[in-house]
């Protein structure tokens, strides 16, 4: 019997993969971390690992509470934000419910909310949830706060929800954020991975009405922020104020890396945060071959319906000056 089941969804940060099959110290382009992310001493006490987490992350929500200025029943976490997307699919959508994704944007959200049972919508004002990757990946494209809130409006006169995916918003303009809004319409995703560089660490975390913040945390499965995510967790929020720092060096590198690469005749989407979206008027994949060869990885954005596109991390200025050396040679 034939079963219209999807297919697992494209992503980068594959250098732990290609180092250990190829044994090259490759640079990973496809994934975009924070090049510039806040150092600080941080342990994980030896007796947590004796012990099961507080299912509950009293403590942990507690911090997020007071850095946000939100009620604890507020927040929820979890094993990186793809698990809240997943879980927050499963107790919001069904075969009865409509979502709405844009187009290119992160494929999680159509595949979890089709694994959740639920039938896309053409446009936003009949879907039941909207999702909004703010800023957007692959474009980098930040939209403005006022933007976000008319969304959220349009969400809630049909009553629905506006879900808006603020994993890359510290690393571009957290001002425009919805991270404030206490309303039914919004539920608000961020993470720690891009922020502060750690990818491994899996810790995702999201703001929304009480009611549907109990639902998620009873779906999600139980102690899914280990001790390490949760040790690590506690001590980055105390360091929010200087990804400032990393916004500033961010935006500089980036526009080093637009002017390099718009030079060799390529279009540069723009972009507002670390990363960019560069469209080679070619197939994008010996491009991406090309530069694999010199110990090099980007993201092909085929998945994303981009065949002629990569998309770049914006690295440190030494490593951004070897990609433009390599990519020049890709491209000639």
């Amino acid at each position: 019997m034939a079963v219209d089941f999807p297919h697992p969804v494209v992503h980068g940060g594959t250098g732990k993969r290609q180092r250990e099959n190829t044994g090259k110290n490759l640079l990973d382009f496809s994934a975009s971390l924070n090049p510039l992310p806040p150092r600080f001493a941080w342990t994980c006490e030896p007796g947590c690992l004796s012990s099961y987490p507080d299912n509950d992350y009293s403590r942990l929500k507690e911090c997020i509470a007071q850095v946000f200025h939100r009620d604890t029943d507020e927040i929820c976490v979890g094993n990186g934000s793809i698990e809240l997307i997943r879980v927050f699919c499963s107790v919001v959508l069904s075969s009865k419910k409509t979502y709405h994704t844009t187009s290119p944007t992160f494929g999680e959200y159509e595949l979890s909310a089709r694994l959740a049972g639920a039938v896309a919508a053409d446009r936003p004002e009949t879907a039941y949830v909207s999702f909004v990757c703010n800023p957007n990946n692959p474009t980098g494209e930040l939209y403005t706060r006022i933007d976000m809130l008319a969304r959220a409006r349009v969400a809630s006169s049909h009553g629905g929800i506006l879900f808006a995916d603020e994993a890359f918003i510290e690393l571009a303009d957290p001002s425009e954020s919805l991270i404030d809004q206490h309303t039914g319409s919004f539920f608000v995703l961020r993470s720690l991975t891009k922020s502060f560089a750690v990818p491994g660490i899996r810790f995702g975390y999201g703001f929304g009405d009480p009611d549907l913040v109990a639902k998620i945390e009873t779906a999600r499965p139980p102690w899914s922020v280990n001790a390490y995510a949760e040790a690590f967790a506690l001590q980055a929020f105390t360091h929010m104020d200087e990804l400032e720092r990393s916004r500033a060096y961010i935006g500089k590198e980036r526009s080093f890396l637009q002017k390099k690469i718009q030079g060799m005749n390529l279009q540069c989407h723009p972009s507002s945060v670390n990363y960019l979206l560069v469209d080679c008027a070619r197939d994008a994949g010996p491009v991406c071959a090309g530069l694999e060869t010199l110990d090099i990885l980007v993201r092909d954005c085929t998945s994303f319906g981009l065949p002629s596109c990569i998309r770049v991390a914006v690295r440190t200025h030494e490593e951004n000056t070897l990609l433009v050396e390599a990519l020049s040679a890709c491209v000639r």
